[in-house]
């Protein structure tokens, strides 16, 4: 017989707090069997769905996408078109991620250079300083041009 486990081990096991765990359950992400006492038994199987679960909540994934996009491998059979839904899904997840990263690059470059300029103030560190903000002002103006010209709810401004 395959080893169940309690709710206080795999709080333990994968350090998830007990209440994460009977919200999960609450919300069907993952739902344990059940003893005849009503006490929640996780198989080998659910530790592995919560190990899925925290991975993808550290790639920024929201539990409601989580829940709906991936409940696959409890199907019987796999859907191609559900596949191909999910990798869409996926795709367009990991554009947001490198825009992200690539937001985040910027930010990570102008401290750099706005440390060293004012640790080592001259005319040349000031003029790089003052060229990335610049880079990064134009970032913000263009996103939010194409806002404007995509109108909000139909009304342009």
């Amino acid at each position: 017989m395959e080893k169940l486990y309690s709710i206080q081990e795999v709080s333990r096991i994968l350090g998830i707090p007990k209440d994460t765990l009977r919200y999960y359950d609450r919300i069907g992400i993952v739902t344990p069997s059940r003893e005849h006492n009503r006490y929640r038994r996780y198989s080998k199987n659910d530790l592995i769905d919560l190990m899925n679960i925290q991975i993808m909540q550290y790639a920024d994934f929201s539990l409601d996408e989580i829940k709906g996009k991936f409940g696959f491998h409890r199907m019987e059979t796999v859907d191609p078109a559900y596949c191909q839904e999910v990798a869409a899904f996926l795709d367009a997840k990991n554009a947001e991620t490198r825009k992200k990263i690539d937001h985040l690059q910027k930010v990570s470059q102008l401290l750099d250079v706005a440390a060293e300029t004012l640790r080592d103030f001259n005319h040349e560190r000031d003029q790089r300083l003052a060229e990335i903000v610049r880079e990064i002002y134009q970032d913000i103006r263009k996103k939010e041009t194409e806002i404007f010209e995509e109108g909000c709810d139909g009304h342009q401004g």
